[in-house]
């Protein structure tokens, strides 16, 4: 076995791992599965810092579990970044479905997703929250190789 083998992640390694994300309640959000393994560089902030962190001094071949606090990971749910809209200003509102994601343009020229979280007849709530914000995010990583 060559010296690679033995060596453990540490920051700026770029690196292959397949995982399993799941809610508190064991509920799958995420996964690697039938998937190309997740490939990032470590500590270059390309993914939520929890996971980041995690994946520090396993070495290939080796796996963790880790539970990632909202703020280690998308964030906490900012209320601001809900508002309720009137339901006849937004563009196809009859094909308005809840859970449905829509792409708003804000006053600085820049775009922003946001989830249909309410529907009646006469408004719509919309978050521009990321789905995970807020969330405790448990994850199962597999560390499979250096890149």
């Amino acid at each position: 076995m060559g010296s690679q083998v033995e060596r453990a992640v540490a920051a700026g390694d770029q690196i292959r791992v397949n995982y399993v994300g799941r809610f508190a309640n064991g509920s799958i959000f995420d996964s690697s599965a039938g998937r190309e393994p997740l490939e990032f560089t470590v500590g270059a902030e390309q993914v939520i810092a929890g996971f980041d962190q995690a994946v520090i001094g396993l070495k290939p071949g080796e796996s963790c579990q880790v539970v990632v606090a909202a703020e280690d990971g998308y964030g906490p749910h900012m209320q601001e970044m809900v508002a309720e809209v009137e339901r006849h200003l937004i563009p196809d509102h009859e094909k308005l479905v809840l859970g449905s994601m829509l792409e708003v343009s804000l006053e600085d020229g820049q775009s922003l997703e946001v989830q249909v979280v309410e529907l009646s007849e006469e408004a719509v709530v919309l978050d521009g929250n990321h789905p995970l914000a807020g969330k405790e995010l448990h994850f199962e990583i597999e560390m499979l190789e250096f890149a």
